[in-house]
């Protein structure tokens, strides 16, 4: 399974959750938005459509890609469409120091551990997340909801779910 980062060093590179994953060759960094794989699944908090389980084959074939930019400029970010299929993730809560308890506001290694526990690959999330003193913080605060995810089967279920957890919200007004 292929997993991407594209990059836009919009933040302190010591703080960067993307660059440890790329030190620990966990990820690949993509240098150019052209580069993107086409059928790779691009987690943008703006999709219209959700990752559900059944993404999984697609990541499995495609790859899956985080855009790692500052939340500060999330909006400058995804203006323009990103070639691949893009998805949101469904709500969670951030646990990196940064975003501590705030919904969706995630580092680009929580997007990415929450994306492959959502379509069952749980192990290969812990591992991204054991990277990182708040990783375990990341599942406990997230445990029922990751688990309810990563059995729904379609979009009605998982916005049934966020409906459940975190109420009638918009994350486009949280972000």
């Amino acid at each position: 399974m292929k997993l991407y980062i594209y990059h836009l060093h919009q933040d302190d590179p010591k703080k960067c959750t993307a660059i440890k994953l790329y030190k620990f060759k966990l990820v690949r960094l993509v240098k150019n938005p052209k580069l993107i794989p086409k059928f790779s699944i691009v987690l943008n908090p703006y999709a219209s459509k959700i990752l559900i389980p059944l993404d999984k084959k697609l990541i499995e074939d495609n790859g899956l890609i985080a855009i790692d930019c500052s939340w500060n400029k999330i909006h400058e970010a995804f203006k323009k469409h990103f070639k691949g299929i893009n998805k949101r993730l469904p709500f969670l809560l951030a646990a990196n120091p940064v975003n501590y308890g705030k919904l969706g506001k995630l580092s680009s290694a929580e997007a990415l551990a929450s994306a492959l526990y959502i379509v069952n690959y749980k192990k290969e999330a812990e591992k991204i997340l054991s990277l990182f003193k708040w990783g375990e913080t990341f599942l406990t605060l997230n445990k029922n909801p990751l688990e309810d995810y990563s059995k729904a089967k379609c979009e009605e279920e998982i916005l049934k779910l966020e409906k459940e957890y975190f109420g009638e919200i918009s994350l486009t007004n949280n972000i």
